[in-house]
């Protein structure tokens, strides 16, 4: 559904027409084209931002204001190299995505809304529960279902899936799965977290480097492992104990993430809770989950947010869509584009 006149709403109307645009009436995302920015009623953009839908801005970025633009979830501009919070990129590919998923987008869109300004803590508390929620919904079910067999154990399963090298006050954690791009399992994560908590309880560490073997940071998820948690209850269980995130979270001021090659889901999550990021020239980044029917469980509604804001956060992880090394830079997602011989 498209909405044109800003300036008709009052907050009665536009209680109306939001509840005639929530996810259960319509897929689609409500796009705001706008065509007058000067006529906008405080009350009608409160509810706008209460929407049980996605809500898309296409407009101009130099005649949108604050309040307008705080109140939707993604904002679209034909412009190129448009300042934060827009991105140039067209309305209808990310409107289909949006009708593919519609229950995961609604999930994601608001959970941004409601943590942007949430403690790290209770902010991953709130990912956690939404995300334990939708793997009981039908659309990841279905995925599961549809998905490709998982590979059959390697001979790198036997291997920890974690190095640690110390050098003075120097740590590195390295990520050794490279046989499946360094794809995060139980394993890993548990062995992950393990070293990180003990490096919060020292001091002498003055630096972290938080890297991967082979041809990738990390691809994410480790397919062969989704569906494996007996329920959505123990998946926040699980994530409120020994979540990767929070424990680079606890460290951050002295952990610098490393990435190369695809850094993907969980990847890419882990990583923005550093305090710095330094990114390979070539690196990919993506958010997969909402076309499988979740919402970022590594901690990526959080993380990406606090250094992207959540409107390119949403249209990452809405879209689909994958960005460089340089669009990282741009953005703020990583500090500094290197070759990985230089590191």
């Amino acid at each position: 559904m498209d909405l044109h006149d800003l300036g008709a709403l009052t907050g009665e109307s536009a209680e109306l027409m939001i509840a005639a645009t929530s996810v259960l009436e319509q897929p689609e995302p409500l796009v705001v084209r706008l065509d007058d920015p000067y006529r906008l009623d405080p009350s009608a953009l409160a509810v706008l931002r209460r929407a049980p839908t996605v809500v898309v801005l296409v407009g101009e970025p130099g005649r949108v204001p604050p309040e307008l633009l705080d109140a939707v979830d993604v904002a679209l501009t034909g412009e190129p190299d448009p300042p934060a919070p827009w991105h140039d990129a067209p309305v209808e590919p990310l409107a289909d995505r949006v009708a593919e998923q519609p229950l995961a987008a609604v999930a994601l869109a608001s959970l941004l809304r409601v943590t942007e300004d949430l403690p790290v803590w209770d902010a991953v508390a709130a990912e956690a529960a939404t995300y334990g929620m939708l793997l009981g919904g039908g659309a990841y079910r279905r995925w599961l279902a549809e998905r490709p067999a998982p590979p059959e154990r390697g001979p790198g399963d036997d291997r920890p899936p974690v190095s640690a090298t110390y050098r003075r006050d120097w740590l590195t954690l390295t990520l050794d799965r490279p046989e499946v791009h360094n794809a995060l399992n139980t394993a890993m994560r548990d062995d992950l977290v393990g070293y990180l908590d003990a490096a919060a309880t020292v001091s002498w560490f003055q630096e972290i480097d938080l890297r991967g073997r082979g041809p990738s940071f990390c691809s994410g998820g480790d397919l062969g492992e989704f569906g494996t948690v007996a329920d959505g209850a123990t998946s926040y269980a699980v994530r409120l104990t020994r979540h990767p995130g929070l424990a680079v979270h606890r460290v951050a001021d002295r952990t610098r993430a490393l990435i190369h090659g695809h850094c993907v889901g969980a990847g890419i999550e882990i990583a923005a809770f550093a305090q710095r990021v330094v990114a390979a020239p070539r690196t990919s980044i993506r958010l997969p989950e909402v076309g499988m029917g979740l919402v970022p469980g590594a901690g990526g509604t959080v993380s990406l947010p606090r250094r992207i804001g959540r409107h390119r956060t949403a249209w990452l992880a809405l879209s689909g869509e994958t960005i460089d090394a340089r669009t990282a830079l741009r953005w703020g997602l990583a500090d500094e584009v290197r070759p990985k011989s230089e590191w």
